[in-house]
């Protein structure tokens, strides 16, 4: 399998302040919430699009500061796909390629907000939970 990143783009960026009051004793917990979209162009197999996206929702129960929604859109192109597991190898290591970009657009949306910039945290394994069987065998056939 080979494949090549073409590019990213923006497609939502949305950043709504709330007028929270918090104590000062009160720990801030804003559970950013990610989804994944794979999308394939019709008629071009090799065109794919991954979108990734982090949504923090403020909520009666869990008041957060900020609402905050972004979806960043990688485009790559790939060739020489043999079967489901490869597939699903792509869609792993693009996720991977395009955490950082997340990461990036939202610390600059946050910071552009004048507020403390917000940093997702680092992350070492994979995003979904879905993929983590799939990675546990991937870097046990590299051994």
């Amino acid at each position: 399998m080979k494949y090549d990143f073409k590019g990213i783009t923006a497609e939502e960026l949305s950043f709504k302040l709330n007028r929270v009051r918090l104590n000062p004793n009160d720990k801030l917990d804003i559970k950013p919430q990610f989804s994944r979209q794979v999308r394939k162009v019709n008629g071009n197999d090799k065109l794919n699009f991954i979108a990734l996206s982090v949504k923090i929702e403020s909520t009666e129960a869990e008041p957060k500061p900020f609402d905050i929604n972004v979806t960043i859109v990688g485009i790559f192109e790939v060739e020489e796909v043999a079967n489901d597991a490869e597939e699903r190898k792509f869609v792993i290591e693009a996720t991977k390629l395009l955490y950082p970009y997340l990461r990036a657009t939202v610390t600059n949306l946050t910071a552009s907000a004048y507020i403390a910039p917000l940093n997702l945290p680092i992350i070492t394994t994979p995003l979904f939970p879905e993929d983590r069987d799939q990675y546990a065998f991937s870097v046990g056939n590299l051994n």
